[in-house]
Parts: C-alpha cells; structure tokens; sequence
C-alpha cells in the first residue's frame, strides 16, 4: 500500500523529457531546479520566445512579462498568451 501523501503522483513530461508545467519563480510550486540547469527553448505558435517565465505545454499557455510594468513588490506583471507551446533542451 502506497501513501499519497509521501509519495506524490510523478509530473507528466513533455516529450523532450520537460516537464509538462515548469516556472522559473523559486516560490511557484512548478518550480524544478533540476530542469532549470540546462537552457530550456520555448516555441509558442512556432516562433521562438525568450522572455517566458511559466509554461504549461498540455493547456497550451505561456506567462511572459507585460512590459515594464511592475507589481508594488517589484516583480513583473505576467500576461498569459495562448496557442501550442514546445518546450525543448537547447
């Protein structure tokens, strides 16, 4: 008998070996230092972006920075931008 509670349901991964939900944000719990070491691509409607900071590849979203605009703790607003998202390993 396994305990769920010690022995949380594994992420699903892209097929790149990515997790399926990843943030950059150490606070978020889609946080994975692990992914983090290696440089990570996104693709999103087929054009390169480099200014993601959360991904969600099976809901197909994007949170990339609104500008210069910051919330009253100085980090950025986040916009979410849908359409089909690759993540890869550069």
């Amino acid at each position: 008998m396994t305990d769920t509670l010690t022995h949380p349901p594994a992420a699903p991964t892209a097929p790149s070996g990515l997790p399926d939900h990843l943030s950059i944000d150490p606070r978020s719990p889609y946080y994975l230092a692990a992914a983090l070491e290696r440089e990570i691509g996104i693709r999103l409607n087929g054009k390169e972006r480099f200014d993601v900071e959360e991904y969600c590849i099976s809901e197909g979203w994007v949170k990339v920075p609104a500008g210069k605009t910051v919330d009253r703790k100085g980090r950025p607003l986040l916009i979410k931008v849908k359409g089909k998202v690759e993540a890869f390993y550069r």
